[in-house]
């Protein structure tokens, strides 16, 4: 059924082996040759009744990822996505990778917590905690869990159990308040950059974290930014409890996560004084909605060409636009304020159809051939062989793979690097330390995507 309904799924099912000489016998089978041959099909193997407990070893490690499938987490063709069982694989057979118990039977006391317990092993951001989903009596089910949990507990279930959707979605709100009100504080209105303390960046760097991992938790739940508000019913009464903020919020929160990591240093190295989780930096934060800061500058760049504003309502227009300027980033903000800077001195070449942002890019664009340009013109470097370094968004660890900024560096002219880093320092630079200089020159400019070098 699962394999008829849902294909792109690689399913499968472990049962007790043994044939009685019933009336199902023949059935069971049947049945048992049928699920092996699919098995067969989909991984390549070669099992039947005569080794299923050959078989049932495959898919537990299969399942756990473990010998000779360590690794298979890299390839999806050889995952399994579910198993469905019966009176197997509750005890001795623990894995991080299984997140999810879907039971349509009755269990009490032992026989339950050995059950629950398959899924208990946390697994970083996509496994905040283990989901069991029963299906059969569930109000017999719950008082069972209750009982179960009261008996093997101690009667102290604390941290235990997950909190549900509706603690959730409070929860959320709750640390999206702490956040607006860090921000605000330190007079930053909109999210539209960092706030200067340190000490006000750590504590969004911590709230943030938590606020993500608490809507991870909430999407697993059900939670989903199509729909902000959620109905829930307590001994007969319902309650909504709506989320107070939407997902271009989240990723312009996401968008100042990033920008906590600070410049790239002279050695490649990245100054991070806060506690900063690499998974969150990876956040996708190229799809904000910047629909509402194009609509202000419009407004206002056609105010500003038609004529018959006063200085005061261009003034008020302008601020608002720059309240919108949240969904950049940093660098981003700097040529926008060029972007203005042009329109303002009329300077600015209008093209029909361009919105704020493709102006924004433009400038950008230009901006980076021209730091390109200023980085080959000082030390005389090889043009074509920057380009192409940076064009491959090298990292720390493999920028000099196959000698390839050694290679960059010889093209140096000696007298132009010596000139510029003289200058630079104020004061004679020696030939060895002019080597190294260049060294980190490059590794910063080429690992940040280009500065202004002067």
């Amino acid at each position: 059924m699962f394999r008829d309904q849902h294909p792109e799924l690689k399913v499968t099912g472990l049962f007790d082996p043994s044939i009685d000489n019933n009336e199902g016998a023949v059935y069971k089978e049947d049945g048992l040759v049928e699920l092996l041959k699919g098995y067969n099909k989909l991984y390549g193997k070669d099992y039947g009744i005569s080794n299923h407990a050959s078989f049932k070893r495959d898919v537990a490690a299969r399942l756990a990822h473990k010998r000779p499938y360590t690794g298979i987490e890299k390839k999806p063709d050889e995952q399994l996505d579910l198993l469905i069982v019966v009176d197997q694989m509750l005890t001795g057979f623990d894995s991080k990778w299984v997140n999810t118990l879907y039971l349509d039977k009755v269990l009490t006391y032992e026989h339950l917590i050995q059950a629950f317990s398959r899924t208990n092993r946390l697994f970083g951001p996509e496994k905040p905690f283990g989901t069991i989903r029963y299906y059969r009596y569930p109000h017999t089910m719950e008082k069972n869990v209750e009982e179960a949990v009261r008996l093997y507990s101690g009667e102290r279930p604390f941290g235990l159990f997950a909190q549900k959707l509706e603690q959730n979605l409070e929860w959320a709100n709750d640390l999206y308040g702490q956040i607006k009100s860090l921000f605000e504080a330190a007079g930053v209105f909109g999210f539209e950059h960092l706030p200067e303390s340190e000490a006000a960046c750590a504590k969004f760097a911590k709230l943030f974290k938590e606020l993500t991992d608490t809507l991870e938790a909430a999407k697993i739940q059900g939670f989903s930014w199509d729909e902000l508000a959620y109905e829930f019913v307590h001994d007969g009464e319902k309650s909504t409890v709506e989320l107070g903020f939407d997902e271009n919020t989240y990723l312009i929160l996401a968008l100042r996560y990033k920008e906590l990591f600070g410049p790239v240093g002279p050695g490649g190295e990245v100054d991070v004084p806060y506690d900063i989780h690499g998974y969150l930096t990876e956040i996708d934060t190229g799809h904000i909605d910047t629909a509402y800061m194009n609509a202000n500058f419009e407004k206002w760049l056609k105010r500003l060409t038609t004529g018959g504003a006063s200085s005061a309502e261009l003034e008020a227009m302008l601020d608002e636009l720059h309240g919108s300027f949240a969904s950049l980033d940093q660098e981003q903000q700097r040529y926008a304020d060029l972007v203005i800077q042009a329109a303002q001195g009329f300077d600015l070449e209008l093209k029909p159809g361009m919105t704020f942002m493709d102006y924004i890019n433009e400038f950008q664009a230009k901006g980076k051939a021209g730091q390109v340009k200023s980085l080959v013109n000082a030390l005389g470097i090889d043009e074509h062989q920057l380009r192409a370094l940076m064009a491959q968004h090298v990292t720390e660890a493999n920028i000099n793979e196959y000698g390839r900024l050694d290679s960059l560096k010889k093209t140096a002219h000696a007298e132009l690097a010596k000139q510029f880093f003289s200058r630079r320092e104020g004061k004679p630079v020696p030939p060895f330390k002019v080597s190294i200089m260049l060294d980190a020159l490059l590794r910063e400019f080429i690992l940040s995507g280009g500065f202004d070098i002067e």
